[in-house]
């Protein structure tokens, strides 16, 4: 009887083989057949598999010596093969025993020797085998806990998550990022200004990192086309009596470009054009499209040299609109009356770059080997010199006395007088390499989507200034305060990747290569980009920049720089065009954006575009702005705090309904509107509003909380501004229209410089074109929440 047992276990273990090692053995009820998955059940194979095998157990089972089984009815049992593991969920019921007889049946190779009809156990035998079973599980179970606590205790724990977070926690992580570790790093940067290699400093920033703990750090090199001063200053000559001065306003002699060397040989425009030009003056004020009407209409514009002040609009866009007008040459200047009085800026001289983004010989695509090349030594026709200011007072009629209550008077050209001059320009362009460090923090429970921390570091053929040491630090303090709690087995949920970018001052050319490098990863998993461009601007007031869907946690974080200042007013949190390496993120991705950074408050009140303008910055004017660096950590913990919250909310921190709110007060203005445009606003505003009390409230509530729903509504909100992302837009303008030109325009940019460019054009044909531009962002952001609530919808009717 035993080889006759036998014999019927290797039929049964061959079965189970042939059917699948992984089968799960599970009782399915006859009556409980999901109709759309009768094809499963009813194939021949299957059924006769399954029925030889209940045959052949039940069997076996019947015989004497099997009678503490008890069999069940065959009418409810059913064998479950791997290829029904897609079986409707509701028409599967558990088995009554975490293993199934099955199972059992492989796992003890001497049950045969237990149940043996030949060798019988006794009730009392099978008692005491009982029984020492029990005390040696028991046993075993005791001493497994006394290995598993002394081994947690003596042992690191493994990386672990905060899926609900205490903000407590957070100010642990930032508590240990102090002024004066800020200031020793910054110090330490700037010795690397000596250096004209950019790889060098790229390589002690990565050496840096990887000694804090950051465990992948990797250069990334790009071979971009850099357009480079001269062997020799530019030049500006007065035709009338042949004086010759250099940029700064020094006259053309051997001791002024001693003097300044350096400072006159990078007062360029990067990417102008180069070559000659002896014309007449014209003062256009700011160039604006007004400007250019009222000087058309008095003046023939054609190949003349126009005066040009830095500010209100981006530079980009004034120089199109003065390439249209046939002017051939720009003298460019920043009054003195657009800056704050917090130094004397008359002589000195700044750079400019002409360059939207990225590398100009592979516009749209990176700079990686095999890419086609495009011969672009000049970005525009015009031949453009920045200038300061002392020079321009030189070339026009002395300015007016101050009067008694000291209101500046701005530099201006009369229109009736001439001035002919001669400007020359030099520039040579070369193939560099360009580095990024790229530094990743592996989330725990969602590391395929990521949160990019961006700084840049000192790039060669550029102004040495100071701003790159001041964001390097930053973001340096911060990775050593973050490493020191992952050494001790935490991790972010999801994955910060820190960026210190190369190529910025010549058009952000390090961040636009990587992006497009990386384009299709991107797309699909970035979360928010935070910058840290250039932090300290002044000392007076704390000026974030946020994208609307960011600008709520923004104001929510002003409490803590509350608690350090004695007066505390409230953040006035915008959304502007920022300068940096954000401007790919925030253009081509439509990340969520968020950037801190100190102003001098004057100059938030002067015109914006300024700090286009890269003036050389000496080494103590940061510490003159910040000398014990407080600045600096305020803005470090800031920045660090919302970098922890993206990183660790289980539902990512952005306000749907903010996107729709901004949307409707954009369309508040003088500018025409249509009918369409108010009422698509108005719709997306209730489909935001849905969506935020209907799915965003819920998700918030641990208990109500489900992760597979969680992960749709995050999918939702990492791509809500996407839809505001338009393909044509002026030179200089952002293509994420949530972003204004200034502080002052509340309405879409795009719409109020269509307005004012078809004003006194019978035609308004390019007002339409940005009209049907602004309606199909919102059209789409509307579809967007509105499929996003119809998903969630049918997920609740599908389970109930």
């Amino acid at each position: 009887m035993k080889q006759v047992y036998l014999i019927h276990l290797c039929k049964i273990d061959r079965r189970l083989n042939n059917t699948g090692k992984k089968m799960a053995y599970q009782k399915v009820s006859a009556d409980q057949r999901a109709p759309g998955h009768s094809q499963y059940l009813d194939n021949d194979d299957l059924q006769a598999t399954a029925l030889d095998l209940e045959w052949d157990m039940e069997k076996e089972l019947e015989e004497p010596g099997f009678d503490q089984f008890q069999v069940e009815s065959a009418e409810n049992q059913n064998l479950g093969h791997s290829e029904t593991a897609d079986l409707h969920l509701d028409s599967i019921q558990p088995a009554t025993s975490p293993k199934g007889r099955f199972q059992r049946l492989q796992e003890e190779p001497d049950f045969v020797t237990h149940y043996s009809r030949s060798v019988p156990k006794s009730n009392r035998c099978s008692f005491c085998y009982l029984l020492k079973l029990l005390c040696t599980a028991i046993i075993l179970f005791i001493f497994g806990i006394l290995i598993g606590y002394y081994t947690r205790k003596n042992c690191p724990s493994a990386a672990t998550s905060s899926a609900t977070v205490d903000p407590q926690f957070y100010q642990d992580i930032l508590k240990t990022i102090q002024a004066e570790d800020i200031k020793k790093s910054f110090r330490n940067l700037v010795q690397l200004y000596k250096s004209e290699d950019d790889m060098e400093i790229s390589k002690k920033v990565k050496t840096h990192w990887i000694s804090l703990g950051l465990e992948d750090v990797q250069l990334v090199n790009y071979s971009v086309l850099l357009n480079l001063p001269g062997p020799s200053p530019s030049t500006v000559t007065l035709s009338s009596s042949g004086q010759c001065f250099h940029p700064n306003g020094q006259p053309c002699n051997k001791e002024a470009r001693k003097a300044g060397s350096q400072d006159l040989l990078y007062s360029y425009a990067a990417y102008s054009a180069k070559g000659t030009l002896e014309a007449g003056v014209i003062d256009v004020s700011y160039g604006t499209a007004d400007d250019l009407k009222r000087i058309k209409k008095m003046k023939n514009t054609t190949n003349q040299i126009a005066l040009l002040k830095l500010g209100k609009l981006p530079l980009l866009y004034k120089i199109s609109l003065l390439e249209k007008a046939g002017f051939g040459g720009v003298l460019l200047y920043i009054d003195p009356c657009d800056l704050p009085k917090t130094g004397d800026l008359s002589y000195d001289t700044f750079m400019v770059s002409l360059n939207p983004g990225g590398d100009p010989s592979t516009p749209g695509y990176p700079s990686v080997d095999g890419s086609f090349r495009q011969s672009r030594s000049n970005l525009t026709s015009l031949l453009l010199q920045p200038i300061s200011a002392s020079l321009v007072a030189k070339l026009i009629s002395p300015p007016k006395a101050k009067t008694k209550t000291d209101i500046c008077s701005p530099l201006v050209l009369p229109n009736n007088e001439i001035r002919m001059v001669s400007m020359q320009v030099q520039t040579v362009t070369k193939f560099k390499t360009v580095t990024n460090v790229v530094g990743y923090l592996k989330g725990f429970t969602s590391p395929d989507r990521y949160i990019i921390v961006g700084s840049h570091h000192h790039t060669a053929y550029t102004y040495n200034g100071q701003e790159w040491a001041s964001s390097t630090a930053i973001i340096t303090a911060f990775i050593r305060a973050l490493m020191l709690r992952v050494k001790r087995g935490w991790r972010p949920d999801r994955t910060i990747v820190f960026c210190s970018w190369g190529g910025t001052a010549f058009g952000n050319i390090g961040s636009y290569e990587w992006g497009e490098d990386f384009k299709k990863v991107l797309q699909k998993n970035v979360v928010a980009y935070i910058s840290i461009h250039s932090p300290i601007r002044g000392n007076s007031s704390l000026h974030p920049i946020a994208s609307p869907s960011l600008q709520q946690l923004i104001r929510e974080k002003n409490n803590f720089n509350c608690t350090r200042r004695a007066q505390c007013t409230e953040t006035n949190v915008s959304s502007v065009q920022i300068k940096g390496d954000a401007d790919y993120f925030i253009n081509h991705l439509g990340v969520p954006t968020v950037e801190f950074a100190y102003e001098d408050s004057k100059a938030l009140e002067g015109p914006s575009f300024l700090s286009e303008a890269l003036f050389p910055k000496h080494a103590t004017n940061i510490e003159e702005m910040d000398p014990f660096f407080n600045l600096h950590e305020t803005i470090t913990k800031l920045s660090g705090e919302v970098i922890l919250q993206i990183a660790n909310e289980p539902v990512l921190p952005f306000n749907a309904l903010d996107i729709a709110l901004e949307v409707q007060n954009n369309l508040r203005g003088d500018q025409p509107s249509t009918h369409q445009l108010l009422a698509i606003a108005s719709r997306l505003r209730e489909s935001a509003e849905l969506f935020q009390s209907d799915e965003m409230r819920p998700a918030n509530d641990p208990k109500e909380r489900v992760p597979v729903r969680v992960r749709m509504l995050n999918d939702i909100l990492q791509d809500m501004e996407k839809s505001f992302l338009v393909k044509k837009v002026p030179p200089g303008f952002y293509r994420n229209i949530l972003y204004h030109v200034d502080e002052k325009t509340r309405q879409f940019s795009l719409l109020v410089e269509a307005w004012e460019h078809c004003k006194p054009l019978a035609s308004n044909e390019t007002f339409q074109e940005a009209l049907s531009e602004v309606l199909n962002s919102i059209n789409s952001a509307q579809v967007y929440f509105k499929a996003g609530l119809d998903v969630f919808e049918s997920v609740l009717v599908e389970k109930n």
